[in-house]
């Protein structure tokens, strides 16, 4: 079908069972392609694309925004990975 196809896509990517390493990705997509992305260690968002550079500015200028993203790693990730691993790992 034609049209345009504009998601948003967030993941908590982590390899050790303390989630010393979690990092929180955000990322702003259109049509299959990312415009920016937010990454937790960066600690800010980034433009991938010319729209994307201007996305990037406006979301790091909103202070409230920019942090309420710096604390998803917190919120978000370990919240729900100190809630689903164990049940994940029992079943190993």
């Amino acid at each position: 079908a034609d049209g345009y196809y504009e998601y948003i896509t967030s993941e908590c990517v982590y390899s050790t069972s303390d989630y010393s390493d979690m990092v929180y990705l955000e990322s702003y997509s259109f049509n299959k392609v990312v415009d920016v992305q937010f990454n937790s260690t960066v600690g800010k968002f980034v433009g991938y694309t010319e729209e994307g550079v201007k996305y990037a500015e406006n979301f790091n200028k909103n202070q409230a925004y920019l942090q309420q993203s710096k604390a998803a790693v917190d919120t978000f990730c370990r919240h729900n990975a100190q809630l689903w691993d164990p049940s994940v790992r029992d079943k190993a």
